[in-house]
């Protein structure tokens, strides 16, 4: 009886090791996955230094006064400038070939001399010469990496190297009257200068209200689907995700949405901004909701706040947005407030 008593004392101190060691190991697990990593911030830009203009992903057909105007616009600043070596060749879709595009961004991220690197254009293709890249160097003496859309693919790894980057205006972006991307341009010199950035978004009927705050994170939809299940993929994890999207369908754009979703890239996000989705298509067989409506219907089981209206993405107010900075999100019908710490 004896026996049998201690027996039951020692498997009941056993249990109860157990949860306590299982409930311990629970709220660590909670603790790191509420914690992120403060990335490493490259020097902002001060006048004399060196912004190499390269182009990792598409062709540079007839664009040479956009990379001139982008030349004297940096020139303005009071900042130097060189082209990548390979920047208006031609290898079919793309700037080059890809052992070329790489052997340009590559030299860029390596020079000591470069402060940052702004990116000639999108498309496609940079993801072709993602696992060429060699990022050492890189990551002992960072740079601003600037660049939207198919540059969504580095911003992604370069979060992942631990170090924010912006994403905004590239070189294509210019146009003959500057004055009509004016935000474009004064945000993008202001993030690259240090200067501190904050935006009011106009209101929509689509938000939903709440606070919150985390590191930046996103870019073109396409392209964070694109990643899913790679090393380039992000944890967004106590972050804040953004968004935006060119030419898709309504139907492509929900069928990301639940890719991602399925594959847990919600299930920890601190809140949403959505950017500009440009030029949806239109399918013989209409979808019936507009896409803000998608975007919620597809979300509705999560508690984080959402807003729209983010100028940021492929229309010509395209805001510069520090990403793997944290920013402060607050929403309401009415207004939506987005800044970000300095």
């Amino acid at each position: 009886m004896y026996i049998y008593n201690m027996s039951k004392i020692s498997l009941t101190i056993l249990l109860c090791c157990t949860f306590f060691l299982f409930k311990k190991e629970s709220v660590v697990a909670q603790e790191l996955l509420n914690k992120t990593t403060t990335l490493k911030r490259p020097p902002y830009l001060k006048i004399g230094d060196t912004v190499a203009i390269v182009a990792p992903s598409g062709i540079l057909k007839n664009r040479n006064n956009e990379i001139e105007q982008a030349k004297q616009l940096l020139k303005s600043w009071g900042l130097n400038v060189v082209v990548g070596k390979h920047l208006f060749n031609q290898a079919n879709h793309f700037a080059g070939t890809d052992d070329e595009r790489c052997d340009d961004l590559q030299k860029a991220m390596d020079d000591p001399k470069t402060k940052a690197i702004w990116c000639a254009r999108g498309g496609y293709g940079t993801v072709r010469i993602l696992d060429k890249l060699n990022w050492t160097k890189f990551k002992e003496t960072p740079k601003w990496v600037i660049g939207y859309s198919d540059i969504t693919v580095l911003h992604n790894q370069i979060h992942n190297e631990g170090i924010e980057s912006i994403h905004a205006i590239m070189c294509a972006s210019l146009q003959d009257d500057l004055t009509e991307i004016e935000q474009s341009i004064s945000t993008f010199k202001e993030a690259v200068f240090g200067k501190p950035l904050s935006y009011t978004l106009e209101g929509s009927k689509y938000n939903k209200s709440g606070s919150s705050s985390g590191q930046l994170v996103g870019g073109n939809l396409t392209l964070l689907h694109t990643m899913l299940g790679s090393k380039t993929s992000i944890d967004t994890s106590g972050k804040v995700l953004f968004i935006e999207e060119l030419g898709e369908y309504k139907y492509h754009i929900d069928r990301m949405l639940q890719s991602l979703k399925r594959a847990g890239y919600f299930d920890n996000c601190n809140g949403l901004i959505v950017g500009d989705m440009t030029k949806l298509r239109r399918n013989t067989t209409l979808w019936g909701t507009s896409i803000q409506q998608l975007i919620l219907d597809t979300l509705s089981s999560f508690n984080f706040p959402i807003a729209f209206n983010m100028p940021a993405g492929h229309e010509k107010d395209n805001r510069a947005l520090i990403l793997g900075r944290t920013v402060k999100l607050t929403v309401s019908d009415q207004q939506a407030t987005v800044t970000f710490e300095e």
